[in-house]
């Protein structure tokens, strides 16, 4: 458990320090490339008030309640899920998934607006600002979804054996 709870701490940390050291600097150096990537990753100084993409930015209450409720719920299950032996692609899912979502969840209800910083220069992609919070989120939940699909792979080879 520690483990894990470490890590999440850590890609929490990481994230909200980013978003500070973002806000800190003169917002006229931004957009700008990141000269080490060779112009594949852009950083930016978005301040986004809605969900992802800006929606709902005008209803706040619900932009700021609906994530406090669903980091809630998947905290309460990161919580069961550590006390189960195994499941290790599920616990680090749920670690990355709620990293992220503390961290966006705290922007949210410190700054009242999610801090995107960067864009990866790539097809579609070179159109969407995101944080490190937004990729802990997407990752945990494309991990859970391939865990449970293994979990269901085993299952129906173990039902059909039988």
């Amino acid at each position: 458990m520690f483990g894990f709870l470490t890590f999440g701490a850590v890609m929490t940390c990481l994230d909200l320090g980013l978003k500070n050291w973002v806000e800190t600097q003169d917002e006229a150096g931004f957009p700008r490339d990141v000269p080490a990537l060779k112009g594949m990753l852009r950083l930016h100084r978005n301040h986004n008030t809605g969900f992802s993409f800006g929606v709902l930015r005008e209803r706040r209450q619900v932009v700021e309640t609906v994530p406090l409720c669903i980091t809630s719920g998947i905290a309460g299950i990161w919580l069961w899920l550590m006390s189960c032996r195994g499941r290790f692609m599920e616990k680090l899912a749920l670690t990355l998934t709620l990293a992220g979502g503390v961290s966006n969840l705290y922007d949210r209800m410190k700054r009242g607006y999610v801090v995107d910083y960067f864009s990866i220069c790539w097809k579609f992609l070179k159109r969407v600002v995101l944080n490190l919070g937004d990729v802990c989120i997407f990752a945990g939940a494309v991990l859970y979804m391939v865990s449970q699909f293994i979990a269901f792979v085993i299952c129906f080879i173990k039902e059909r054996k039988s």
